[in-house]
């Protein structure tokens, strides 16, 4: 298992002015309007895995991470994350944030570093964890259901 030591686990500062961090009233706004919970590739996925005839449950709090949709009954987590809050194409995105980027790389980077730690947690609980990202979701759906739909298979045979 990832076990951090203090020094290890990413400290994300703050946000706050006297932190040096600023922003405006108007990306503060869009920032709040920013959903944790039922996105729309969330629903997309929720909506096409229903189609398919699983059911599931939904952000299970005892779980690490709190999973965005739990298969219980075939021991699969799945979680649909966001390309900017947990790095996707990280080495590139990371060199174009131009403010507040203290603030922004420290926290992306711990946003990665506990998925890795929550999805080691999971495997160890005994849970297969899939990590789409919202892209996937919107632009290759099936592919997406066809990898739950193969790994459900597989669990079957067992």
């Amino acid at each position: 298992m990832v076990n951090y030591t203090e020094e290890e686990v990413i400290k994300v500062p703050r946000f706050k002015e006297e932190n040096g961090f600023y922003t405006t009233r108007q990306r503060s706004l869009l920032m709040s309007k920013i959903k944790a919970k039922d996105t729309s590739p969330e629903i997309l996925l929720r909506k096409a895995l229903w189609k398919t005839g699983l059911r599931y449950r939904l952000y299970n709090k005892s779980l690490p991470g709190n999973p965005d949709i739990v298969l219980k009954k075939y021991r699969l987590i799945i979680f649909i994350d966001g390309e900017f809050w947990h790095g996707f194409n990280w080495e590139k995105k990371r060199e174009k944030i131009k403010t507040n980027r203290d603030f922004w790389i420290a926290k992306i980077e711990r946003n990665m570093q506990r998925d890795k730690t929550n999805t080691i947690k999971l495997e160890l609980l005994g849970f297969k964890v899939l990590r789409f990202w919202e892209r996937q979701i919107k632009k290759e759906m099936q592919a997406c259901i066809d990898e739950i739909q193969k790994y459900i298979d597989f669990k079957k045979t067992i």
